[in-house]
């Protein structure tokens, strides 16, 4: 019976601890994912839709929602290291610090399918 309640006592401390620190962890990603989309709505919105919903004002241009769908969104901040570059034709290059791309790539992450 005590090894019972100390098994409880334990697994809801165990609980506590990682809902408390996802809850923490969580207010730094917001305001990662809100400096990301000013980022993009700045940088990328001419091309891309942004957001969770409409289409990408260029026809070629994939929807932010959907980039998991052509690769991973690890994969991004390999792409984006130092600038934001892909080599498709058409598509602005602008310096990123390392800071940037996580905001870019925390927001992206927010609005896929």
């Amino acid at each position: 019976m005590v090894l019972m309640m100390r098994v409880a006592t334990t697994a809801v401390g165990v609980f506590l601890t990682v809902v408390i620190g996802t809850a923490q962890e969580s207010s730094a990603p917001e305001e990662s994912v809100q400096r990301g989309k000013a980022l993009v709505v700045q940088n990328c919105s001419a091309c891309h839709a942004v957001g969770l919903t409409g289409d990408s004002p260029h026809p070629t241009a994939p929807p932010f929602r959907r980039l998991s769908e052509r690769f991973p969104i690890d994969a991004l901040e390999e792409t984006f290291i130092d600038s934001i570059d892909t080599g498709h034709p058409g598509m602005p290059v602008f310096e990123a610090s390392q800071q940037q791309i996580n905001d870019i790539i925390d927001y992206i992450a927010s609005v896929m399918e």
